[in-house]
């Protein structure tokens, strides 16, 4: 008995074994851990302290409840992955439990969201390179093509394998971390209280101004269930759990400390008129090099950001498509097994996006690229959120009492949190969004009718 119980243990080893090498194995734990830090700390924490200036310190309470938000839905993220581990995260994971047009509205508003987001995070990447060429804060055209042509060279290099894309926001994570931690630790020897007892200067209710706050410093926190979304591409689907939350938890521990920095050491003037409010840190700290230094650092951050996004805009096109519910051509791959064609759609999206917010100013098409693309993503996560509390109901002979109730508790949070920001995105971003979520009922009762008419 001992000796068959081996053998079936080993043979139950070479499955496991089998079955993980057949999933591709080309992102391992730290890359996984690499890609969710990599593409939460982006843009946000380099650009977010002159956007929430308007606020004041009242925006650190914010970072607080959005921390609090965000680790809830990392959490409902990480259970959806354990039970669907595949590759398309929150399109998988809302048409498996609600439905294809559930599905086919996270997968659409999740391919508006990255593209809308990276055009973003190249917005900020432009502003950190203007503080060694400042003719990039001044010529707009000359800025675009900047922010085109970083955003085309990294669709290339995730064109030509998820593995080299992995490399580079394994590197870049790690470079982007220690510039960030030097200004939150040394930082606060230049706090200055008197800085941070302007609680609420924005003129609206503490409310209000929690909210506004709030959903801007969500954007942050983006990118919290990026490890979800190649899951075919992993080498080992437990790794998807313990790298969406030790990620979230990282980035966390970073925003709050170097916001509270950040926010003690200018006053709230100096912020909002402060294109690169992290350099004008290291200036402070440490001169001129400082500036060097946090500015090389914040330009990494951006990069690998970018690199990170657009490594994911092609896989929930991928997976929808292979669905049938985003056209065919969004699953052609290269000869690397990389979804080129929807990765150079995304792109050229992009790249007319940029086009549309040429004419303004870099922190003013900041703050309102961001807007609309957490307003973008709120809709997977809500819906995500929606598809773990139907598992939990139907499922409850799976859970003890305990068990049941916490993860309940979690979800509803979760679900709240993402209405509450949902509502604090204003009147006019939710206005755009509903175009945008509206936008694509039409193409999915194209293809509803194309499918019929197959089928007949």
């Amino acid at each position: 008995m001992a000796k068959m119980a081996k053998v079936a243990k080993m043979a139950k080893k070479e499955i496991t074994k089998n079955n993980i090498n057949s999933r591709g194995g080309q992102l391992g734990p730290w890359m996984l851990t690499s890609l969710v830090v990599g593409n939460m700390i982006g843009s946000g924490i380099f650009m977010l302290p002159a956007s929430l200036a308007v606020f004041g310190s009242i925006s650190i309470v914010a970072w607080i409840l959005t921390a609090i938000g965000s680790m809830c839905l990392a959490l409902v993220f990480s259970n959806l992955s354990r039970r669907m581990p595949h590759t398309g995260g929150p399109y998988i994971f809302c048409r498996e439990v609600l439905g294809n047009f559930a599905g086919f509205q996270v997968a659409y508003n999740y391919w508006i969201y990255i593209c809308v987001g990276t055009a973003g995070i190249a917005v900020a990447f432009t502003s950190y390179l203007g503080v060694f060429w400042p003719v990039l804060n001044e010529n707009h055209v000359f800025s675009f093509f900047v922010k085109a042509g970083v955003i085309w060279m990294l669709t290339l290099i995730s064109i030509f394998g998820v593995r080299n894309a992995g490399l580079v926001q394994l590197l870049t994570t790690v470079l982007k971390i220690l510039p960030l931690a030097l200004v939150g630790i040394v930082g606060i020897f230049f706090v200055q209280g008197d800085n941070l007892a302007h609680f609420n200067v924005s003129g609206m209710s503490d409310l209000s101004a929690l909210t506004g706050a709030a959903t801007l410093t969500l954007w942050a926190f983006t990118g919290l269930e990026s490890a979800t979304v190649p899951a075919d591409e992993v080498d080992n689907p437990a790794n998807i759990q313990r790298a969406t939350i030790l990620g979230t938890l990282i980035a966390t521990l970073i925003y709050i400390l170097s916001t509270i920095v950040i926010m003690g050491m200018f006053n709230v003037v100096e912020l909002q008129h402060s294109t690169a409010p992290f350099a004008d840190a290291g200036r402070k700290i440490f001169g001129q090099a400082g500036v060097l230094i946090i500015t090389i650092g914040a330009v990494i951050s951006c990069f690998g950001a970018l690199n990170g996004w657009i490594m994911l805009q092609g896989q929930i096109p991928k997976a929808a498509a292979r669905d049938g519910v985003f056209p065919k051509l969004f699953a052609r791959e290269s000869r690397y097994k990389t979804p080129a064609v929807g990765l150079l759609i995304s792109s050229l999206f992009i790249t007319m996006l940029l086009t549309l917010t040429i004419s303004q100013g870099l922190l003013k098409q900041f703050t309102f690229i961001t807007l609309l693309a957490t307003l973008a993503v709120l809709v997977p996560y809500l819906l995500s959120s929606i598809a773990e509390l139907v598992l939990l109901l139907r499922d409850k002979k799976q859970f003890s009492g305990v068990r049941l109730f916490k993860s309940l508790l979690i979800t509803t949070l979760a679900i709240l949190y993402s209405l509450w920001a949902i509502i604090g995105s204003g009147t006019e971003i939710i206005i755009y969004g509903s175009i945008l979520f509206l936008s694509g009922v039409p193409i999915y009762l194209i293809k509803c009718r194309r499918s019929y008419d197959s089928f007949k």
